[in-house]
């Protein structure tokens, strides 16, 4: 903590190229290397699974990398004591597995484990706060509502929902790609995320807000426009029919330029063998029969038959590339003539008529004056233009609101779990109307996915419907709640630095293992592994037996 002065921001995520062929190997790229995650999203790998760690091999690699940023020499020895963040009521094995790499792949010196949101409550703490509260704590895997009584965690009333701000985007991603079915692969993760943080929020009244949103004033009001990316380019209608047919030239006479050049190659490398075969055919020739067997054999071949036969067909091929390379010329020079504009024939039977019979015409055309309709003049056809950026717009209506809403009713995505309302309320009735009371006085909500705006006022909403007439309560929102995690976690490392208090040393992992826990303001419960014990053989279980073989000295004769 004290050689971190700021949070470094890194996403737990990896991604291991396999390389390209015949080049280097795999390449490993960790945290914010990555870049857009949307291109490698299918090879992502995190070490985490529902924000437990199961993936040590991960887990050492961004280690790895978090030390390397932080400037920590990483070889040999880590000589800096770690505050790690684990998951509520975190498994036994995941602990031990985590221990056994920091104290055997680091040689750290001690190590500390802490839950996240007890650091954030740790951190935002003031004078007048009482030290229970109901922790209600969102992230990006899942929500937790965790009771605090008298400063230390209550982890037999626990409660987590498989819900956080993973599946909002995922649910806002499924309902945007069926409103734009054209845009299906522009509507990524990333840009839900984008999406999430930037315009949505919690309505204080879900039906309420969505009887608002059927009004057109009020859609028009508060629905917000995202630009996807689109380029001109692909827009073709755009080109005049001159330009495509210049394309057109353009593009086969590049291909004529292509065709001439393989064939070109294919005649020198078809000639260059040729050459070679007709020197092996004069050593034939000459006489020389060793040199003209050995250079059969470089060429796999058998006999001079096969020789003879292998140089028809090159010369023959050699003819007819040259062939088609005339023919080729000389299809360019036709081409380049027949380009040239054709002017219309004239009416051989117009040149015939005379002056005459056109002024005997033009006697006659007052009598059929009126009959004949008049000519339009002809109107310029104005097409619609058609805006491409337009096109590329999403449009967020209800959206805005309808992702956000599944950690409240998970029945929106199909999940038949409780939304907060409910998991709350069922915390709080598992204590006496007394502790209730100390409870909701201080109503603590920490995590990144309880950024949205209206959160807070939906959570008073909630608790205003469950508890009593005119009782009171408290609602506080994390200064940073994505961030106060780590300013609590650097605060108790700072306090607590020279004291034993919540420090596992390398002693202390020798002798009670790697799941052992040091319980702290901030930590999880540590509940050791009770194996049962056998019990031992007593005298009295052992006396029978001991009776048929002292009566008598012989066993057989007892028998």
């Amino acid at each position: 903590a004290r050689w971190a002065p700021d949070p470094v921001l890194e996403p737990s995520a990896a991604v291991r190229s396999r390389g390209a062929r015949g080049g280097a190997g795999a390449e490993t790229q960790v945290g914010n290397d990555l870049g857009s995650p949307e291109p490698l999203r299918w090879l992502l790998r995190s070490p985490f699974d529902r924000n437990v760690p199961v993936q040590l091999e991960l887990q050492e690699l961004l280690l790895d990398h978090v030390f390397q940023r932080l400037g920590v020499a990483s070889q040999g020895c880590v000589d800096h004591p770690i505050v790690l963040t684990e998951a509520v009521c975190n498994p036994l094995y995941s602990r031990q597995m985590m221990s056994e790499l920091l104290f055997e792949c680091y040689q750290v010196p001690k190590v500390s484990y802490g839950v996240d949101s007890l650091y954030s409550f740790y951190h935002n703490r003031r004078q007048n706060w009482p030290c229970s509260g109901l922790v209600i704590s969102s992230g990006y895997q899942c929500t937790h509502i965790l009771p605090v009584l008298e400063g230390r965690l209550d982890a037999k009333n626990c409660k987590r929902i498989n819900l956080g701000g993973c599946q909002a985007a995922v649910y806002l991603q499924r309902l945007l790609q069926l409103k734009y079915p054209g845009h299906f692969a522009a509507i990524t993760l990333s840009r839900m995320e984008e999406i999430l943080h930037e315009h949505s929020y919690i309505a204080e009244d879900y039906i309420e807000e969505l009887q608002k949103w059927r009004s057109p004033e009020y859609y028009e009001n508060n629905m917000h426009k995202m630009q996807l990316p689109f380029s001109n380019k692909l827009l073709g209608s755009t080109l005049t029919s001159e330009e495509k047919q210049e394309r057109r030239q353009q593009q086969l006479r590049r291909l004529q330029e292509l065709n001439a050049r393989r064939r070109e190659e294919k005649l020198q490398l078809d000639q260059e063998r040729l050459d070679r075969l007709l020197y092996v055919q004069e050593l034939l020739e000459d006489g020389q029969m060793d040199q003209f067997h050995k250079a059969l054999v470089e060429l796999n071949m058998d006999s001079a038959e096969e020789l003879q036969s292998y140089i028809n067909k090159l010369s023959l091929s050699v003819e007819q590339t040259k062939q088609k390379i005339l023919q080729a010329e000389v299809n360019i020079e036709v081409d380049v003539v027949d380009s040239k504009p054709e002017t219309p024939d004239l009416d051989p039977l117009g040149s015939e008529q005379s002056l005459e019979d056109v002024e005997s015409i033009n006697e006659f055309e007052p009598l059929f004056a009126e009959e004949q309709p008049e000519v339009e003049k002809p109107v310029a056809t104005v097409q619609p233009v058609f805006n491409l950026a337009e096109y590329h717009q999403l449009f967020l209506g209800t959206e805005r609101i309808r992702a956000p809403e599944i950690v409240f009713q998970p029945s929106l995505i199909g999940e038949d779990q409780a939304g907060i309302a409910e998991t709350m309320q069922y915390v709080l009735e598992r204590y006496p109307k007394e502790q209730q009371a100390i409870l909701v006085q201080n109503v603590f909500l920490t995590g990144g996915n309880t950024m949205y705006p209206g959160l807070k006022a939906r959570v008073q909403k909630e608790l205003l419907e469950m508890r009593p007439f005119r009782s009171s309560f408290q609602v506080h929102l994390a200064s940073s709640p994505v961030l106060d995690a780590w300013y609590g976690a650097r605060d108790w490392a700072v306090e607590y630095m020279t004291r034993e208090e919540g420090w596992i040393t390398r002693k202390d992992y020798e002798e009670k293992g790697g799941e052992y826990l040091k319980e702290h303001c901030a930590s999880n419960v540590y509940v050791p592994i009770r194996l049962p014990k056998q019990a031992p053989r007593t005298t009295e279980a052992l006396a029978p037996s001991r009776l048929l073989t002292s009566s008598t000295g012989n066993p057989c004769e007892q028998a």
